[in-house]
């Protein structure tokens, strides 16, 4: 498998003109540097590219503290598939929400969808993932 480059299609899959961004316009803004995302929606983008690319440094820094984990666990194998992102709900200044099913093919067995609604809150600036429900 060839490296991923800036210039690849975003793994998030958000288009403009019905083209898919390039990853260094898109999620890559916020993964290669210290500038944060700037709503919640993009944030979860960005954090689905993460667990694609395996970014685990990036995963915890954008994870609220109140249930950040010590470590994240990626499994070996596993293919993601796409994101759709079905709704992103701004409830106030700080806090907003995002529904989005995630597809992923594990080393083994069939294909999994992972269908979430997602917390997040806005602090010193920052977007932060606090948890999400199942749907």
């Amino acid at each position: 498998m060839k490296p991923f480059v800036m210039t690849d299609a975003c793994p998030c899959g958000r288009q403009h003109q019905k083209k898919i961004l390039p990853h260094g316009q898109c999620c890559g803004r916020w993964l290669e540097s210290d500038t944060p995302a700037l709503d919640a929606e993009s944030l979860m983008r960005s954090r689905y590219c993460a667990f694609v690319l395996e970014r685990e440094a990036y995963l915890l820094k954008t994870w609220h503290a109140s249930h950040r984990p010590e470590r994240i666990e990626f499994d070996p194998g596993v293919k993601w598939l796409g994101l759709d992102v079905r709704s992103h709900t701004v409830q106030d200044t700080t806090h907003a929400e995002v529904e989005f099913v995630a597809r992923q093919k594990p080393a083994s067995g069939p294909a999994v969808r992972l269908h979430e609604r997602s917390r997040f809150v806005l602090e010193a600036g920052t977007w932060l993932y606090v948890d999400g429900d199942q749907q």
